[in-house]
């Protein structure tokens, strides 16, 4: 592995080590509120690491560059299982759990979250068979398709209903065609024509206009609305500079929802206060950096764009979550990965990473006249 990678590897043992840490932290209280243990969630979290353990094992030597092969099985397997959680009659399988179908199996997956793999490898794919800037330059037979994979994706997302999710879809993918070579009126054009639709979805789901609502401050939305939101700013409040202490938060007694998940920045915030947010900030920064460093000196443009995709995934996921935590955006139901509980997504954090050091590592061929000569360090 090259410096990068390994550098890598270390930072994501430690904030996987942390997010371990923080969410017992966060989940023991509810957990004993609701009959169960204190180390119940902390279990459940470890059954998802040892998968991913064994996961990044296994896919950090496999070489990425086979991913490009199985795009479209990936995207159609996507599709399919995020279908799955909306259809009648299935909720046996997809159980409605706080108002949204997202998950399978009792909750056990969430096909929106390795949709997000199988986007950025089936994107990296298509611009790659394009042939890159050139085949971009056309809108119809050059963006085209892929705002016809992106719009079937979107339309279950918000039909679970799930809105936070396409917007997320419609990010990474736009990231990835522009840094591809597509052009930036293409996008203007496409915005404009999906604003409308987006628009009317907005007014149809009634949480995600009271959401907005509340936290431009509409009169009557604010209190409504954004509990959540307003328990998350008392939380990172309390923790002043140095915070209250590991274990001594007191929003996990009841006072915020899910304070161990789609909140669990708020913990870090009151648990460590200033310091330990900057800190969280600064390792996704330097998560980002080394991810991007990686990219640039990916072996093969699949891999550049693949390494790209994963590194935009994760560290605007873990901005996006801090972000709506201290109330600079509108509430959304992102975690933060590494960290928050859910064994979707840590078992996703842990795939990403492992393609993501697999790009970073040098390809040796043992076969062939092309073969590295394993003598030649001792020339």
């Amino acid at each position: 592995m090259t410096i990068e990678a390994r550098l890598l590897v270390v930072l994501t043992a430690t904030l996987l080590v942390f997010g371990l840490t923080t969410l017992y932290s966060a989940s023991s209280i509810v957990a004993v509120q609701e009959g169960y243990p204190s180390w119940h969630f902390l279990v459940r979290q470890l059954i998802g690491v040892a998968v991913g353990i064994v996961a990044f094992a296994i896919l950090a030597k496999w070489d990425a560059d086979h991913w490009r092969d199985y795009a479209w099985p990936l995207i159609a397997i996507a599709i399919f299982t995020m279908l799955l959680t909306i259809m009648p009659g299935l909720e046996r399988f997809a159980p409605r759990i706080n108002g949204s179908r997202r998950f399978l199996l009792g909750g056990s997956i969430q096909p929106s979250e390795f949709a997000k793999l199988a986007l950025v490898i089936w994107t990296a794919m298509l611009i790659v068979k394009k042939g890159g800037a050139d085949g971009l330059r056309r809108l119809t037979k050059g963006l085209m398709p892929f705002g016809l994979i992106l719009g079937v994706l979107s339309v279950i997302a918000v039909m679970q209903p799930d809105f936070s999710v396409p917007l997320f879809y419609a990010l990474v993918m736009g990231t990835m065609l522009f840094a591809a070579g597509a052009r930036i009126g293409h996008f203007v054009l496409l915005g404009a024509l999906a604003l409308p639709l987006a628009w009317k979805e907005i007014h149809r789901l009634e949480y995600v206009m009271n959401r907005i609502l509340g936290f431009a401050g509409a009169d009557g939305a604010q209190e409504a609305v954004n509990y959540q939101l307003t328990q998350s700013l008392i939380a990172v409040g309390s923790g002043g500079l140095f915070g209250v202490g590991f274990g001594q938060g007191r929003q996990q007694y009841g006072f915020l929802p899910l304070p161990y998940n789609d909140f669990i920045g708020s913990n870090i915030g009151e648990e460590w206060g200033f310091v330990g947010m900057a800190g969280l900030i600064c390792l996704f920064a330097l998560w980002g950096w080394l991810g991007f460093r990686i990219a640039k000196r990916a072996r093969s443009p699949f891999t550049q764009l693949v390494a790209l995709g994963i590194t935009v995934t994760t560290v605007v996921t873990a901005y996006l979550h801090i972000g709506v935590v201290i109330g600079l955006l509108p509430t959304t139901g992102l975690t933060l990965p590494f960290v928050s509980y859910g064994r979707s997504n840590i078992l996703l954090s842990l795939v990403t990473t492992a393609i993501l050091v697999n790009v970073g590592s040098t390809a040796e061929r043992v076969v062939g006249s092309g073969a590295s000569d394993p003598l030649a360090a001792r020339r």
